[in-house]
């Protein structure tokens, strides 16, 4: 991963000076991808899921949401406009006592100026010098990371611009998206941010079988790779892969952990378990906090790779038991860990947990 300059923020970088900038998802998930604040340009990102669930696919439709605030070019991959119009709408702010608040120190700020330029024989100020509008609310940024409801619909700009790559050929299903991403980048501006989304690669349901032969997977995954090097200012990718279908005890599958910058594997808990004796409710939950769908395990970091490390303690999360637990306005990604033993009053005055590392069986 490239570096990115401390007094440069995020996203503002000129994309012709060849600095790497980031790509927003899911801000719980860009705190985990090693403190670069998002997932780096020129990087992909493998998401394994086990199981029948889908929470992967929320992330993927965070990270194409996003991409579609922000303008850029989002490249659609096996599935049809169906899947877009079930991207979550940004969520809407209570900022009603806000506005109001503001609203109201704005006009005491104006009759103050008034009265402050009166004169002590009550003189009126002059109309050329009454005072200027506040243009912090024009001159706002955009946020880097939007807040996303999914009981909410995403109404996609009519100006969007979305490439719908369907696989027709069932000798060589790769081969048309390979070529349709080369054709875009060069027919796109060079300052034009590119996001690849692939939900559930290789499922039967959306690819042939050739998909999953070594060679047909393989060399697609090359390809991605070298397009990704291209265009390392340009261009990121994030595919989802069922390891119910193809796990990872697989050489498929590790060879395309090897060829991604960063894996993720997701472990739903199944979602029949006792609620009474739940690990979920023991594992996660803590008061007003909402339990856990499941396990999140990192196996692989963007700034791990050959990039080389991308922050302070970007690595420390390899390793750590994290749980996820997908809400209605956000995927929070946090440290798992045990309640006390029953019994150890010490532990409980002391507020403290185990992980899954201190249990042992």
């Amino acid at each position: 991963m490239a570096f990115r300059k401390r007094n440069i923020a995020v996203g503002k970088a000129s994309p012709n000076t060849g600095e790497n900038l980031n790509i927003p998802r899911s801000s719980s998930l860009d705190d985990l991808l090693g403190g670069h604040a998002g997932l780096a340009l020129g990087s992909s990102l493998l998401i394994e899921e086990s199981g029948t669930t889908d929470f992967a696919g929320a992330l993927l439709r965070y990270y194409a949401a996003e991409g579609l605030c922000h303008g850029h070019v989002v490249h659609v991959v096996g599935v049809g406009e169906n899947w877009v119009r079930e991207l979550p709408a940004v969520a809407e702010e209570k900022s009603s006592r806000k506005t109001a608040s503001s609203t109201a120190d704005d006009e005491k700020m104006k009759i103050a100026w008034r009265y402050e330029k009166l004169g002590q024989a009550g003189e009126r100020a002059s109309p050329s010098r009454s005072p200027s509008m506040p243009q912090d609310a024009a001159m706002a940024p955009q946020p880097f990371c939007h807040t996303f409801d999914l009981t909410k619909r995403f109404v996609v700009p009519a100006d969007a611009d979305i490439n719908y790559i369907m696989s027709r050929s069932p000798t060589d299903p790769f081969d048309a998206v390979i070529k349709s991403l080369s054709q875009t980048l060069q027919a796109t501006p060079p300052g034009t941010v590119h996001r690849v989304v692939i939900p559930t690669i290789l499922s039967p349901a959306l690819w042939p079988p050739t998909a999953s032969r070594p060679d047909s997977f393989l060399r697609f995954l090359h390809s991605l790779r070298h397009l990704l090097q291209e265009n390392p200012t340009r261009l990121t990718a994030m595919m989802t892969l069922p390891t119910e279908l193809h796990p990872r005890s697989t050489g498929l599958v590790r060879w395309a952990e090897l060829l991604s910058d960063g894996v993720l594997e997701l472990t739903p808990f199944p979602h029949l378990m006792d609620a009474s004796n739940s690990l979920a409710e023991s594992g996660g939950a803590r008061g007003k906090d909402e339990q856990p769908q499941g396990m999140l395990k990192v196996h692989k970091l963007p700034t791990t790779t050959e990039r080389g490390e991308g922050g302070a303690g970007a690595g420390n999360t390899i390793g750590e038991d994290l749980a996820f637990t997908v809400s209605r306005r956000r995927f929070e990604i946090k440290p798992f860990s045990l309640p006390p033993a029953e019994g150890d009053q010490d532990a409980q005055k002391e507020g403290g947990s185990l992980t899954g590392k201190d249990v042992e069986f």
